[in-house]
């Protein structure tokens, strides 16, 4: 009889202390998009899942992928600063600074390319360069996730997320590309301007916003042509058109740009044109973080454009200096830039530490 008990407990002990087998069954994830926004483009071969998203936001915050298990890709892209980088250059593991500044991680999902050259044209080529860079995170993706597969709970997460035991830095790109997919901004008090100018209907949240004379007049100014004469590169619910764009910052610039990646003279200084969206969050300013402030960026519009031979031809008072905004123009400009602010984006859980 104690025979049969004891029996009895230990195949109570042996199933309880079975580690639960991880199943291949992603769940498909359909996120929300602004009702303004264009469908995002999703990749056939890397496809939105529950699973995915999850691996991916585990693995952006995951110190282990550099080679001092102390920087991740969240140490240059910071939730509060609309996941870029506060200072003018990220620095790396080996305290060496890059020489161009942190782009922010939003809206990503309807890029067609990526860094400030765009010479990466997937989010998943992109995400495969910080980890074995010698000046951001130093380490390969082999080493890395050496460490990763040591961890039974990340080996169940990839399983489950690809159905791989064999896990690779494809993998581990994808997932990450997941997560910067859902990272969607629409719920600024700008969204609700760009509704009401496109006759679009509003929820009743939206219907509460208050939108004062100032911001638009901020709005009539940005978009007008002999105004502030923004919306030529800076426009539609996504605020930014997708080129390569030399914006005046130099006669002769020193660092050459999209010039570097197809030795196109007629690509000298110029580079990816980012969106507005947070981008009272996202200082320091342009691809070398030389403004600091929006005041700054605004006067260099109004009065510091250098004219070179690859200046984008829309910016059609180079000749000039600048638009020659007066101090009240200025004013209404940057209440206007305020308006693109979008804190339920920042704060969002679904995108902070998950540990």
């Amino acid at each position: 009889m104690m025979r049969i008990v004891w029996l009895s407990t230990f195949l109570l002990l042996l199933f309880a202390c079975k580690k639960e087998k991880a199943e291949f069954r992603p769940t498909p994830l359909a996120i929300q998009i602004p009702s303004h926004f264009p469908e995002m483009p999703i990749p056939a071969d890397n496809p939105l899942t529950e699973e995915g998203v999850e691996l991916g936001r585990y693995l952006f915050y995951d110190k282990r992928l550099s080679g001092n298990d102390e920087m991740s890709c969240a140490s240059c892209h910071m939730a509060f600063a609309s996941f870029t980088d506060t200072a003018k250059y990220s620095t790396g593991i080996d305290g060496i600074q890059g020489n161009r500044n942190a782009m922010a991680l939003i809206n990503l999902g309807w890029d067609a390319f990526f860094f400030w050259d765009g010479r990466a044209t997937s989010l998943e080529a992109q995400i495969l360069e910080p980890v074995p860079n010698p000046i951001e995170m130093h380490e390969t993706w082999k080493n890395g996730l050496n460490q990763i597969k040591k961890d039974v709970t990340y080996r169940n997460r990839f399983y489950r997320a690809f159905g791989v035991e064999d896990i690779d830095s494809t993998h581990a790109a994808k997932a990450i590309a997941q997560f910067i997919r859902t990272m969607v901004s629409g719920e600024s008090k700008f969204d609700v301007m760009y509704k009401i100018e496109n006759n679009m209907a509003l929820t009743s949240f939206e219907q509460s916003v208050q939108i004062d004379a100032e911001e638009w007049a901020g709005y009539d100014l940005f978009k007008s042509l002999n105004g502030a004469d923004c919306f030529h590169c800076h426009n539609g619910p996504l605020m930014r058109v997708k080129k390569f764009s030399n914006n005046g910052l130099d006669a002769n610039p020193t660092d050459v740009g999209r010039a570097a990646v197809t030795n196109n003279p007629n690509d000298i200084g110029t580079f990816k044109v980012p969106t507005l969206r947070n981008i009272a969050l996202t200082a320091p300013y342009m691809h070398d973080g030389r403004f600091k402030t929006l005041d700054e960026v605004i006067e260099h519009y109004s009065s510091g454009i250098h004219p070179s031979p690859t200046i984008d031809p829309l910016i059609e008072f180079a000749g000039q200096g600048g638009v020659q905004l007066d101090a009240q123009e200025k004013y209404l400009l940057k209440k206007f830039l305020m308006t693109f602010t979008d804190l339920n984006f920042i704060n969002n859980p679904k995108f902070q530490d998950p540990n």
